[in-house]
Protein backbone atom coordinates (compact mmCIF):
# COMPACT_ATOMS: atom_id res chain seq x y z
CA UNK A 1 0.00 0.00 0.00
CA UNK A 2 1.21 3.69 -0.76
CA UNK A 3 0.07 6.86 -0.45
CA UNK A 4 -1.35 8.64 -3.72
CA UNK A 5 0.32 11.51 -3.34
CA UNK A 6 2.21 13.44 -0.76
CA UNK A 7 2.47 17.16 -0.09
CA UNK A 8 6.33 18.26 1.51
CA UNK A 9 6.52 22.04 3.33
CA UNK A 10 9.63 23.62 4.32
CA UNK A 11 11.38 20.02 3.49
CA UNK A 12 14.43 20.72 1.59
CA UNK A 13 16.35 17.92 -0.02
CA UNK A 14 19.50 18.22 1.84
CA UNK A 15 16.98 17.48 5.00
CA UNK A 16 17.16 13.75 4.00
CA UNK A 17 20.06 11.41 3.08
CA UNK A 18 19.38 10.19 -0.72
CA UNK A 19 18.91 6.68 0.78
CA UNK A 20 15.86 8.03 2.79
CA UNK A 21 14.53 9.82 -0.20
CA UNK A 22 14.46 6.94 -1.99
CA UNK A 23 12.42 4.92 0.63
CA UNK A 24 9.96 7.96 0.76
CA UNK A 25 9.72 7.06 -3.36
CA UNK A 26 8.57 3.71 -2.64
CA UNK A 27 6.00 4.89 0.10
CA UNK A 28 3.93 7.59 -2.46
CA UNK A 29 3.22 7.67 -5.65
CA UNK A 30 3.50 11.22 -6.25
CA UNK A 31 5.10 13.53 -4.28
CA UNK A 32 5.15 17.74 -4.41
CA UNK A 33 7.74 19.91 -2.48
CA UNK A 34 6.35 23.37 -1.57
CA UNK A 35 7.39 26.45 0.42
CA UNK A 36 5.08 27.74 3.54
CA UNK A 37 3.64 30.29 0.94
CA UNK A 38 3.14 28.69 -1.80
CA UNK A 39 0.19 30.07 -4.03
CA UNK A 40 -0.11 26.48 -4.89
CA UNK A 41 -0.89 24.94 -1.65
CA UNK A 42 -4.14 24.47 -1.46
CA UNK A 43 -4.72 23.12 -5.02
CA UNK A 44 -2.08 20.91 -4.55
CA UNK A 45 -3.67 19.70 -1.04
CA UNK A 46 -6.98 18.67 -3.23
CA UNK A 47 -5.78 15.13 -4.09
CA UNK A 48 -3.35 14.98 -1.13
CA UNK A 49 -3.65 12.26 1.31
CA UNK A 50 0.19 12.63 2.76
CA UNK A 51 1.30 15.76 4.13
CA UNK A 52 4.97 16.01 5.82
CA UNK A 53 6.17 19.17 7.19
CA UNK A 54 9.30 20.79 8.31
CA UNK A 55 9.98 22.44 11.47
CA UNK A 56 7.21 24.86 12.73
CA UNK A 57 5.27 24.45 9.75
CA UNK A 58 1.77 26.07 10.91
CA UNK A 59 -1.43 23.63 9.77
CA UNK A 60 -4.95 25.07 11.10
CA UNK A 61 -8.24 23.80 10.32
CA UNK A 62 -7.70 26.08 7.19
CA UNK A 63 -5.15 23.85 5.72
CA UNK A 64 -7.05 20.32 6.89
CA UNK A 65 -10.47 21.45 5.17
CA UNK A 66 -8.82 22.45 1.92
CA UNK A 67 -7.05 18.28 1.90
CA UNK A 68 -10.35 16.29 1.92
CA UNK A 69 -8.31 13.08 0.80
CA UNK A 70 -5.93 13.58 3.94
CA UNK A 71 -5.12 11.20 6.35
CA UNK A 72 -1.88 11.44 7.32
CA UNK A 73 0.46 14.56 8.99
CA UNK A 74 4.38 13.52 9.65
CA UNK A 75 6.21 16.15 11.11
CA UNK A 76 10.04 16.29 10.47
CA UNK A 77 10.68 17.42 13.91
CA UNK A 78 9.32 16.89 17.42
CA UNK A 79 7.09 20.06 17.85
CA UNK A 80 3.85 19.74 16.90
CA UNK A 81 2.22 22.75 19.01
CA UNK A 82 1.68 24.47 15.40
CA UNK A 83 -0.42 21.84 14.10
CA UNK A 84 -4.32 21.64 14.82
CA UNK A 85 -4.72 18.69 16.31
CA UNK A 86 -8.37 19.02 17.32
CA UNK A 87 -9.32 20.05 13.43
CA UNK A 88 -7.00 16.81 12.95
CA UNK A 89 -8.48 14.45 15.01
CA UNK A 90 -12.24 15.47 13.61
CA UNK A 91 -11.36 14.25 10.39
CA UNK A 92 -9.27 10.96 12.01
CA UNK A 93 -6.23 12.25 10.20
CA UNK A 94 -3.12 10.75 12.06
CA UNK A 95 -0.39 13.16 13.09
CA UNK A 96 2.82 12.16 14.20
CA UNK A 97 6.48 13.54 15.22
CA UNK A 98 9.90 12.40 15.73
CA UNK A 99 9.87 12.74 19.85
CA UNK A 100 13.04 10.90 20.97
CA UNK A 101 15.18 11.26 18.23
CA UNK A 102 17.62 13.44 19.91
CA UNK A 103 17.58 12.21 23.47
CA UNK A 104 20.84 11.39 24.08
CA UNK A 105 22.32 14.29 22.04
CA UNK A 106 20.62 17.11 23.64
CA UNK A 107 21.06 15.15 27.32
CA UNK A 108 24.82 14.76 26.27
CA UNK A 109 25.30 18.48 25.05
CA UNK A 110 23.59 20.24 28.05
CA UNK A 111 26.70 18.21 30.49
CA UNK A 112 28.82 19.92 28.23
CA UNK A 113 27.72 23.07 28.38
CA UNK A 114 27.68 23.08 32.10
CA UNK A 115 31.44 21.35 31.95
CA UNK A 116 32.61 24.34 29.86
CA UNK A 117 31.69 26.74 31.97
CA UNK A 118 32.03 24.96 35.47
CA UNK A 119 35.77 23.74 34.23
CA UNK A 120 36.45 27.61 32.94
CA UNK A 121 37.34 25.55 29.62
CA UNK A 122 37.10 28.74 27.43
CA UNK A 123 39.47 30.86 29.42
CA UNK A 124 42.16 28.24 29.53
CA UNK A 125 41.60 27.64 26.00
CA UNK A 126 42.08 30.95 25.51
CA UNK A 127 45.29 31.73 27.52
CA UNK A 128 46.87 28.56 26.04
CA UNK A 129 46.13 29.49 22.07
CA UNK A 130 47.18 33.10 23.77
CA UNK A 131 50.87 31.40 24.94
CA UNK A 132 50.29 32.02 28.33
CA UNK A 133 49.95 28.62 29.73
CA UNK A 134 49.88 29.28 33.84
CA UNK A 135 46.67 28.12 35.76
CA UNK A 136 47.15 31.08 38.24
CA UNK A 137 43.62 32.68 39.51
CA UNK A 138 41.97 29.95 37.47
CA UNK A 139 39.25 28.13 39.47
CA UNK A 140 36.84 25.21 38.41
CA UNK A 141 34.05 23.38 40.17
CA UNK A 142 32.87 19.50 40.33
CA UNK A 143 29.73 18.13 39.67
CA UNK A 144 29.96 15.23 42.01
CA UNK A 145 27.95 16.36 45.28
CA UNK A 146 26.68 19.06 43.99
CA UNK A 147 22.66 19.59 43.87
CA UNK A 148 21.88 19.45 40.16
CA UNK A 149 17.63 20.40 39.04
CA UNK A 150 15.98 18.89 36.33
CA UNK A 151 12.80 20.95 35.61
CA UNK A 152 10.65 18.63 33.11
CA UNK A 153 11.97 14.38 33.65
CA UNK A 154 10.55 13.72 30.06
CA UNK A 155 12.65 11.30 27.72
CA UNK A 156 15.13 14.31 27.96
CA UNK A 157 15.30 15.01 31.07
CA UNK A 158 15.08 11.69 32.37
CA UNK A 159 18.57 11.30 30.56
CA UNK A 160 20.22 14.65 31.29
CA UNK A 161 19.14 13.46 35.27
CA UNK A 162 20.95 9.82 35.05
CA UNK A 163 23.82 11.60 33.01
CA UNK A 164 24.18 14.10 36.52
CA UNK A 165 23.69 11.13 38.98
CA UNK A 166 26.63 9.37 36.89
CA UNK A 167 29.08 12.11 37.47
CA UNK A 168 27.34 11.75 41.23
CA UNK A 169 25.52 15.04 41.63
CA UNK A 170 22.84 15.14 43.94
CA UNK A 171 19.34 15.30 41.14
CA UNK A 172 16.27 15.97 42.01
CA UNK A 173 13.66 17.34 39.74
CA UNK A 174 9.91 19.03 38.97
CA UNK A 175 7.46 18.27 36.67
CA UNK A 176 3.87 19.28 36.17
CA UNK A 177 3.16 15.66 37.38
CA UNK A 178 5.23 13.23 39.65
CA UNK A 179 6.88 10.44 37.78
CA UNK A 180 7.99 6.91 39.16
CA UNK A 181 11.64 7.47 39.34
CA UNK A 182 14.56 7.41 41.80
CA UNK A 183 15.24 10.91 41.62
CA UNK A 184 13.51 13.56 44.11
CA UNK A 185 10.54 15.52 43.31
CA UNK A 186 11.10 18.83 44.70
CA UNK A 187 8.38 21.77 44.23
CA UNK A 188 9.70 24.17 40.91
CA UNK A 189 10.61 27.16 44.16
CA UNK A 190 12.40 24.92 46.21
CA UNK A 191 14.33 23.46 43.19
CA UNK A 192 15.11 26.48 42.39
CA UNK A 193 16.53 28.05 45.49
CA UNK A 194 18.30 24.99 46.39
CA UNK A 195 20.22 23.78 42.75
CA UNK A 196 23.81 24.99 42.21
CA UNK A 197 22.77 23.55 38.30
CA UNK A 198 19.67 23.65 36.71
CA UNK A 199 18.83 22.16 33.43
CA UNK A 200 15.23 23.12 32.23
CA UNK A 201 13.42 20.40 29.71
CA UNK A 202 9.78 21.04 29.35
CA UNK A 203 7.77 21.37 26.13
CA UNK A 204 6.52 24.23 25.09
CA UNK A 205 2.89 24.29 25.93
CA UNK A 206 0.07 26.19 27.63
CA UNK A 207 1.24 25.48 31.12
CA UNK A 208 4.98 26.05 30.81
CA UNK A 209 4.89 29.71 28.88
CA UNK A 210 6.52 31.68 30.94
CA UNK A 211 6.89 29.02 33.40
CA UNK A 212 9.99 30.76 34.86
CA UNK A 213 9.58 34.37 35.67
CA UNK A 214 10.06 37.43 37.38
CA UNK A 215 8.04 34.90 40.49
CA UNK A 216 10.68 32.17 40.74
CA UNK A 217 13.96 33.27 38.21
CA UNK A 218 15.30 35.51 41.69
CA UNK A 219 15.51 32.50 43.44
CA UNK A 220 18.25 30.98 41.69
CA UNK A 221 21.28 31.07 43.93
CA UNK A 222 24.85 32.97 43.18
CA UNK A 223 26.55 31.46 41.02
CA UNK A 224 24.13 28.97 39.60
CA UNK A 225 23.98 27.95 36.28
CA UNK A 226 21.13 27.28 34.36
CA UNK A 227 20.85 25.24 31.09
CA UNK A 228 17.65 25.95 28.80
CA UNK A 229 17.78 23.64 25.39
CA UNK A 230 14.07 24.90 25.17
CA UNK A 231 12.11 27.24 22.81
CA UNK A 232 12.60 30.28 24.52
CA UNK A 233 8.59 31.42 25.80
CA UNK A 234 9.32 29.22 28.32
CA UNK A 235 11.55 31.87 30.14
CA UNK A 236 9.78 35.22 30.82
CA UNK A 237 13.10 37.14 28.40
CA UNK A 238 12.47 40.22 30.85
CA UNK A 239 12.71 38.66 34.27
CA UNK A 240 15.62 36.89 32.68
CA UNK A 241 17.10 39.42 32.04
CA UNK A 242 16.54 41.27 35.20
CA UNK A 243 18.17 38.45 37.11
CA UNK A 244 21.40 38.11 34.90
CA UNK A 245 21.68 41.98 35.48
CA UNK A 246 23.12 41.06 39.17
CA UNK A 247 25.63 39.59 37.61
CA UNK A 248 26.17 36.36 39.66
CA UNK A 249 24.58 33.48 37.64
CA UNK A 250 25.44 32.05 34.29
CA UNK A 251 22.57 31.13 31.52
CA UNK A 252 23.46 29.11 29.08
CA UNK A 253 20.61 28.28 26.18
CA UNK A 254 21.02 27.63 22.33
CA UNK A 255 17.70 28.62 20.63
CA UNK A 256 18.49 31.83 19.62
CA UNK A 257 16.74 31.57 15.96
CA UNK A 258 13.40 31.07 17.47
CA UNK A 259 13.74 34.48 19.83
CA UNK A 260 12.78 37.66 18.21
CA UNK A 261 15.92 40.21 17.99
CA UNK A 262 15.03 42.33 20.35
CA UNK A 263 15.06 39.73 23.13
CA UNK A 264 18.11 38.27 22.09
CA UNK A 265 19.04 41.68 22.19
CA UNK A 266 18.04 41.73 26.28
CA UNK A 267 20.13 39.00 26.95
CA UNK A 268 23.45 38.52 24.56
CA UNK A 269 24.21 42.38 26.37
CA UNK A 270 25.21 40.19 29.46
CA UNK A 271 28.94 38.30 29.66
CA UNK A 272 27.14 35.92 31.56
CA UNK A 273 24.59 34.93 28.86
CA UNK A 274 26.43 32.03 26.62
CA UNK A 275 24.49 31.93 23.94
CA UNK A 276 25.21 29.03 21.00
CA UNK A 277 23.58 28.24 17.82
CA UNK A 278 20.48 25.46 17.72
CA UNK A 279 23.50 22.19 18.31
CA UNK A 280 21.82 20.74 21.14
CA UNK A 281 20.23 18.09 18.61
CA UNK A 282 22.95 17.57 16.36
CA UNK A 283 24.90 14.42 16.28
CA UNK A 284 25.72 12.04 13.39
CA UNK A 285 23.40 9.40 15.46
CA UNK A 286 20.66 11.85 16.10
CA UNK A 287 20.21 12.36 12.27
CA UNK A 288 20.30 8.65 11.31
CA UNK A 289 17.43 8.02 14.31
CA UNK A 290 15.43 11.27 12.68
CA UNK A 291 15.03 9.95 9.43
CA UNK A 292 14.40 6.08 10.69
CA UNK A 293 11.51 7.47 13.11
CA UNK A 294 10.11 9.58 10.32
CA UNK A 295 10.06 6.94 7.51
CA UNK A 296 9.29 4.08 10.14
CA UNK A 297 6.27 6.27 11.33
CA UNK A 298 4.78 6.27 7.61
CA UNK A 299 5.50 2.57 7.18
CA UNK A 300 3.46 2.05 10.01
CA UNK A 301 0.69 3.99 9.33
CA UNK A 302 0.48 2.30 5.82
CA UNK A 303 0.76 -0.99 7.16
CA UNK A 304 -2.44 -0.52 9.36
CA UNK A 305 -0.13 -0.10 12.83
CA UNK A 306 0.11 2.61 15.09
CA UNK A 307 2.82 4.56 14.71
CA UNK A 308 5.23 5.06 17.34
CA UNK A 309 5.43 8.80 17.14
CA UNK A 310 1.27 9.56 16.94
CA UNK A 311 0.82 12.64 19.21
CA UNK A 312 -3.14 12.94 18.46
Amino acid sequence: MKFKKAVLIKIADTNLDPKYWNEIDALVEKRVSLAVDDPKLKDELKDCDCLLLGFQVSIGEDIIAAAPNLKYIGILATAYGTIDLAAAAKRNISVCNLGGYSTESVAEFVIAALLHEMRGVKEGLQRAESGNYSFEGMRARELKGSEFGVIGLGHIGSRVAELAAGFGANVSYWSRAKKESPFQYRELDDLLRSCAYISVNVAEAEGTTGLLSDKNLPLIQPGGILVSTVPPPVIDTDALAARLSKNDMTFVFDHPDEMPKEGLAKLTKFKNCVVYPPIAFISDEARIAKQEIFIGNMTDFLEGKTPRNKVD
